[in-house]
C-alpha cells in the first residue's frame, strides 16, 4: 500500500514537472512556428505587433542561451534577428495609423518590452566577453533609439501657447508700486 502511494506521488510529480518544463504548451508559450504563422496572417496590427515582439524575445532568450554555450556567432546572429522583430513590431505601430497618445495599446506594450529588454542585453553584455559584444552593443544602442521614438509618440512635446500673453503685474493695493 505505501510503495504504490509512493510510486504514485512520483509518477504524478515527473508528469507535472515535465509539463512545466520552460517552453513546454502548458505555459502558454508560444513556439516560433506558431507565431510566424499569427505574425503572417494576423489583421490586427496591435495583435501583430505583439506577437512580433513575443518572437523578438525567443531570439532574444535563443541568444542568451547560445552566448551560454560560446557559441558566439550564432548568438551574434541571434541578437540581430531579435533587432530585425522589434523594429518590424515598431514598424507595425507606426504604419498602423494610430496615434499612440490617443490610442496607447500596443504603443505601451513596446516600451515595456524595450525596457525589460535592454535590461536584459545590459546582463548578457556583463557575461560575455569583450571583444564578442559588438552585436550586443549595436543592439542595445537601437533598443534605446527605438524606445525614445516610442516615447515621443506616446507623450508629444506640446506646442507653445501663442494666445494671449501673461497679463502684466498689477500694483499694489497700497497706493504706492514701491516695496518699503
Amino acid at each position: 500500500m505505501l510503495g504504490r502511494r509512493c510510486t504514485l506521488i512520483l509518477a504524478g510529480g515527473l508528469i507535472s514537472g515535465i509539463l512545466l518544463l520552460p517552453g513546454s504548451p502548458a505555459l502558454g508559450r508560444d513556439t516560433e512556428e506558431q507565431l510566424l504563422e499569427r505574425i503572417r496572417s494576423e489583421q490586427n496590427p496591435v495583435k501583430k505587433a505583439r506577437d512580433e515582439m513575443k518572437l523578438g524575445e525567443l531570439k532574444l532568450e535563443q541568444a542568451q542561451d547560445a552566448y551560454g554555450k560560446g557559441e558566439i556567432e550564432l548568438g551574434a546572429k541571434l541578437i540581430e534577428v531579435f533587432t530585425q522583430q522589434m523594429q518590424a513590431a515598431w514598424k507595425t505601430l507606426q504604419d498602423s495609423g494610430r496615434i499612440a497618445s490617443k490610442q496607447p495599446q500596443g504603443f505601451k506594450e513596446l516600451d515595456i518590452a524595450l525596457r525589460e529588454q535592454a535590461r536584459e542585453l545590459e546582463d548578457l553584455r556583463r557575461k560575455v566577453g569583450y571583444f564578442d559584444r559588438a552585436s550586443i552593443d549595436k543592439a542595445s544602442q537601437e533598443m534605446d533609439r527605438m524606445r525614445s521614438e516610442v516615447l515621443q509618440a506616446l507623450f508629444p512635446a506640446s506646442k507653445p501657447q501663442t494666445t494671449n500673453p501673461p497679463a502684466a503685474p498689477k500694483k499694489f493695493a497700497g497706493g504706492s508700486s514701491e516695496m518699503r
